[in-house]
């Protein structure tokens, strides 16, 4: 006879009984026994075609380089201004106005949520002050969402710091009501990018995000040390090459070697649409505070080749007259080499030996 009291026995039993019924009916092993819950959505394609047909198309937030529901990359490297523009994408689509030649289609000015990483409070205050107009006013859609350092506890996200990103995150979505989510940067968000087996769950991750609250991303990323006198590719993307592979688009951020005040924008990948500001049609732009507003204005179209640093013959007497002039002038040797579009073992070498040898090993 059981020991057990009747209704403990009659909870095991329906529990029992509905598994029995979930197995026969083929729906055992799925979350609550939904189709939706499946790994693999299998049908037709001509479903697919006649699901999406009366969905509208996604609207352009920063022209054809970012639409709606997309996960976006920028990527720029240190000090080119890739949260300028990103805090001027944001403000723009909370009070629908147009960056030219960037179109904004974004509907009702939806509120923005900026998941900042890198500023603190009073460095972001700073940014949008001026004396004399003083603090910008942003528009009560744009949220911002600042690190704090004491949460950031291992005893707390008990080593999986990845989840604990994504619910903090999840978390200030719904407190914003954002539908737009911009994070700045990518570095803060994961123990590592550069091995795929860091990358992937990450992606992963800001796509189910992205699904889940059927948000419009974009993601800040930084490039790694690279050549000057190369253009600007999917390589230049720093960690690894998952973080693009799972992205729907991205662009970058260069600077030109005509100006350094001068920068350039990029398309690099796109899915919604086809390639409009690739190398032979780079956009360029400089930063400027308008009143209390720190912003880029765009200022033409140009073939991104005029924008590289130009190596010179290393084998002339120019080069060496380049290299002793900007030596004397106390740039470093990194400095020279990279204005030169030299390695700085190939400066060092010429400052060594001398102006008047004329012999010399070139280093890349």
């Amino acid at each position: 006879m059981s020991l057990r009291p009747p209704i403990i026995e009659a909870l095991r039993k329906e529990t029992a009984d509905f598994t029995k019924r979930k197995i026969k009916a083929g729906q055992f092993g799925t979350p609550f026994g939904l189709p939706e819950y499946e790994l693999l959505q299998t049908h037709p394609a001509n479903y697919f075609m006649k699901l999406e047909h009366s969905k509208p198309m996604p609207r352009m937030l920063f022209g054809s380089l970012w639409f709606e529901r997309e996960l976006c990359i920028l990527f720029a490297d240190t000090n080119l201004g890739k949260s300028v523009l990103a805090v001027q994408i944001a403000d723009s689509i909370t009070k629908a106005y147009t960056i030219d030649p960037f179109s904004n289609q974004a509907d009702e000015c939806p509120k923005v949520l900026y998941v900042d990483f890198e500023l603190s409070g009073k460095q972001f205050q700073i940014r949008y002050y001026d004396p004399k107009w003083g603090s910008y006013l942003f528009s009560e859609q744009f949220f911002r969402a600042q690190f704090n350092p004491l949460g950031d506890d291992p005893v707390i996200h008990n080593n999986k710091y990845e989840d604990y990103i994504k619910m903090a995150i999840g978390k200030a979505v719904k407190a914003s009501q954002a539908s737009v989510l911009i994070i700045d940067n990518i570095t803060y968000m994961c123990r590592g990018t550069e091995k795929a087996k860091d990358a992937t769950p990450l992606m992963k991750m800001l796509k189910a995000l992205k699904t889940k609250h059927n948000l419009s991303v974009l993601v800040l990323a930084h490039t790694p040390k690279r050549s000057p006198h190369k253009p600007l590719t999917v390589n230049d993307l720093q960690g690894s090459k998952m973080l693009i592979n799972f992205a729907d688009s991205a662009f970058a951020i260069g600077q030109s070697s005509v100006n350094p005040a001068t920068r350039y924008i990029k398309q690099i990948k796109q899915r919604s649409a086809r390639e409009e500001y690739g190398e032979t049609n780079v956009c360029l732009i400089t930063q400027e505070m308008k009143l209390n507003f720190l912003q880029y204005n765009f200022i033409g179209h140009d073939h991104e080749q005029n924008h590289l640093h130009r190596p010179i013959p290393t084998d002339t007497a120019l080069l060496r007259q380049q290299v002793h002039t900007l030596h004397q002038q106390g740039h470093s040797n990194r400095h020279i080499g990279r204005r030169l579009g030299i390695h700085h073992a190939t400066v060092a070498g010429i400052l060594e030996k001398g102006f008047e040898n004329e012999s010399l090993e070139v280093k890349d």
